[in-house]
């Protein structure tokens, strides 16, 4: 059989009344469900811009390449030059 897709419209104000009721566990899996399609959907926006592009290509090459610091390399030095 095939399945069909039904397109259902909650009101807005609706569907904070059905988040604001769940627990608290229910939220936070809400939250990075959330986040999760925000990150895909920024990044891919990102990904259409050439000068962000230009940039993540720079930064995978100077990866790559072994041009880079790691984070503690970066603080190490931060805590030194203080």
């Amino acid at each position: 059989m095939a399945k069909k897709n039904i397109k259902l419209t909650v009101p807005f104000e609706s569907l904070l009344k059905c988040v604001s009721d769940l627990k608290v566990q229910d939220k936070l899996h809400l939250l990075a469900l959330l986040e999760s399609e925000l990150a895909q959907i920024e990044e891919e926006a990102w990904e259409k811009d050439p000068s962000i592009r230009a940039e993540i290509q720079e930064a995978r090459a100077a990866f790559e390449s072994g041009d880079y610091i790691t984070i503690d390399e970066y603080l190490g030095y931060k805590k030194e030059n203080a």
